[in-house]
């Protein structure tokens, strides 16, 4: 976590100026994902950089837990968060895995352009459905670089191979349907804005015959 942490660091005033690389694709998910929110929705994104998605959802829902690997990047958001009267939305710095919080405790969970970047991916899959109620969505943005051209393919080696750097894993569509799968997430929506562009998904936890389902579906 420290090298993650230290690259994000670094990164972080400059990030939070960098415009978005596809807007007209970020607004169409960030639609897409406030269609399936509930007023009473509590919802954890892990991955938040420095805020923008959960503070524009948090009109949506009843309050938004948000968690980043960079304390310079939550700093930001917490400013972000002020400035736009944001009050049900906290920020934590950690993981996934080092979150306590008990299991079933949220009905959405949100990972934009982070799984991608996971060595541990299946566990992170696994810690979501463990942390989602019986129903609840898990809703990703996700680069697919093995699925991409030969320049964004090449990328990922040289980012694993630098230690200080990120790593970028070479993650295909039919991967991540599998994981999703095996972590009990059934893929109820896919999209892709084209080749080259990350894959918005919206995957349910399956519910038992004896769970109650904790969410409407749409």
């Amino acid at each position: 976590m420290m090298q993650r942490s230290w690259f994000w660091d670094r990164l972080a005033k400059r990030y939070a100026r960098m415009p978005i690389v596809d807007q007209a694709s970020y607004e169409t998910k960030l639609e897409k994902t406030r269609a399936l929110l509930r007023p009473d929705s509590r919802m954890l994104e892990f991955g938040c950089g420095t805020g923008s998605t959960a503070i524009w959802l948090a009109p949506h829902v009843a309050h938004i837990l948000a968690i980043d690997y960079s304390a310079r990047m939550l700093d930001i958001a917490r400013e972000k968060a002020r400035a736009a009267g944001a009050s049900n939305v906290s920020f934590a710095q950690g993981s996934l895995a080092e979150l306590e919080s008990p299991a079933g405790s949220w009905d959405v969970i949100l990972a934009m352009n982070i799984l991608h970047l996971l060595p541990d991916r299946a566990q992170t899959l696994t810690r979501v459905k463990e942390l989602l109620k019986p129903g609840g969505l898990f809703i990703s943005s996700t680069i697919c670089i093995g699925d991409g051209s030969w320049q964004m393919r090449a990328v990922a080696p040289v980012f694993r191979a630098l230690p200080l750097l990120p790593s970028v894993f070479s993650l295909t569509l039919s991967q991540l349907t599998e994981e999703l799968e095996h972590a009990e997430l059934e893929i109820e929506h896919c999209w892709s804005p084209g080749k080259n562009k990350a894959v918005f998904i919206v995957a349910r936890k399956r519910v038992s015959q004896t769970s109650p389902l904790m969410l409407p579906r749409h």
